[in-house]
């Protein structure tokens, strides 16, 4: 019994401990950052996040779970793998593949600075989201917890369709209940980012129509 006991705790334990490893609240608590170098930091909504930039020769490691650290990372992931450095075929710049035309909207007029700037690409990532949130703010109010096209519509969902399609394109499909579709270079579909990134928490981006991205 006392030995049944003991594997019980040591596995509440373990089940603890991971939960405050993937929580969002805890992450900068994870990085003693001030010690580290490579670090730098970035506010949503009053909290900030920790995270160490990388070299161009590191690999990148995703950030699990749906919090909003887990929402731009597997975001990130499916972007570019992760890399703050790489340009696609296609011209598009850095860990979450913007482009030129994209980053002008949020007040970044140099490409090649950018994609040598990991911190400027997380506050970029951060304003172009709050940028979408405002645009199709009445969309994700009229259409949170539907089904479209066999696929539950969510916050999350709808603002990773607006980072791959533009917001303008995610209003038509929704408002067209999925008759109006669109595919990216790759074939990419906003019903495939729907499905994909559907159940993260963004509650932490807040609407701005002026959203802008700099580093001080």
């Amino acid at each position: 019994m006392i030995k049944n006991i003991g594997k019980f705790t040591l596995l509440l334990t373990i089940c603890t401990l991971l939960k405050l490893a993937f929580s969002s609240e805890t992450f900068i608590d994870l990085i003693n950052y001030e010690e580290q170098e490579n670090v730098a930091t970035i506010e949503v909504s009053d909290k900030v996040f920790a995270f160490r930039t990388p070299t161009p020769n590191e690999k990148f490691k995703p950030t699990l779970g749906k919090s909003f650290v887990g929402f731009k990372e597997a975001l990130a992931f499916k972007e570019s793998g992760g890399d703050y450095f790489t340009v696609n075929k296609f011209g598009y710049l850095g860990k979450y593949q913007f482009g030129a035309e994209t980053l002008k909207m949020i007040g970044i007029y140099n490409p090649n600075q950018f994609l040598q700037n990991p911190e400027l690409q997380e506050k970029a990532f951060v304003a172009n989201a709050q940028r979408n949130k405002w645009i199709l703010r009445r969309d994700i109010k009229r259409f949170n917890g539907m089904t479209i096209n066999g696929v539950l519509v969510t916050e999350s969902g709808i603002l990773a369709a607006a980072h791959l399609a533009g917001p303008g394109s995610v209003k038509k499909y929704l408002r067209s209940y999925g008759e109006t579709g669109f595919e990216d270079a790759f074939g990419t579909s906003i019903k495939h980012y729907m499905k994909k990134f559907s159940g993260y928490d963004t509650s932490l981006v807040k609407a701005n129509k002026k959203a802008k991205a700099s580093i001080i």
